[in-house]
């Protein structure tokens, strides 16, 4: 059985590729054969994901290519493995026209839940009526849990815990604040040489996100 999910984020900036690659390295560390594809026409996080997974990361982009093409590019690469991970771009609905190419519909056209990385460094409750406007703007939908990133302190967790309590969705995880986790860059391009980096994010990972979970959603 292949499981699958998205990751995506309220916007750009939250931290999910960050997850993404981190949880794409903790899964094949636990001797999984992962899948990565990337929404849209990215060519910087598909070197990323590949590097990390040792399979090419495909692009799903219903911009460029229809809806089945992407639906039969998702079937056929991910075929033989356990788990397929699909790195969203931009805010969830954030597409050509309107919603139209976003992570959302990409998330639609394969049937897949979709996991928010939100970014919760400077507020608490206030991500109650975010997130609320999220889960229920499209039916065809499903958002299946949330990790929130750069959390300060224990209780601000359970501020978070409450958040998701009151919503009715699964709260997966939390990324503490952690200089090394921000993302490097070059000229025109990422920088691909933070090893120590990422050992330390599959770390975190593993210590504060049900990553067993994420497999059962």
């Amino acid at each position: 059985m292949t499981h699958s999910f998205l990751i995506s984020a309220p916007n750009s900036g939250s931290g999910k590729t960050t997850v993404a690659r981190g949880l794409m390295a903790l899964y094949v560390k636990k001797g999984m054969s992962v899948q990565p594809f990337k929404c849209g026409p990215d060519y910087i996080d598909t070197k990323f994901h590949t590097a990390v997974c040792g399979r090419p990361s495909i692009n799903l982009d219903t911009f460029m290519a229809s809806k089945g093409h992407v639906k039969e590019l998702f079937a056929r690469y991910g075929a033989d493995a356990d788990v397929c991970i699909v790195e969203g771009m931009m805010g969830l609905f954030d597409g050509y026209d309107r919603d139209r190419g976003s992570s959302a519909e990409i998330a639609s056209v394969l049937n897949i839940p979709i996991v928010m990385v939100v970014d919760a460094k400077s507020a608490a409750y206030s991500m109650a009526p975010l997130l609320s406007g999220f889960l229920h703007f499209r039916e065809d939908v499903r958002i299946a849990g949330v990790i929130f990133n750069k959390v300060g302190s224990e209780r601000h967790r359970e501020m978070l815990r409450q958040v998701c309590d009151d919503l009715h969705v699964e709260c997966l995880g939390f990324l503490p604040k952690h200089p090394d986790l921000e993302q490097g860059s070059r000229y025109l391009g990422l920088d691909f040489s933070e090893e120590a980096r990422d050992v330390e994010l599959v770390k975190l990972l593993e210590e504060n996100v049900q990553w067993e979970r994420l497999l059962k959603l």
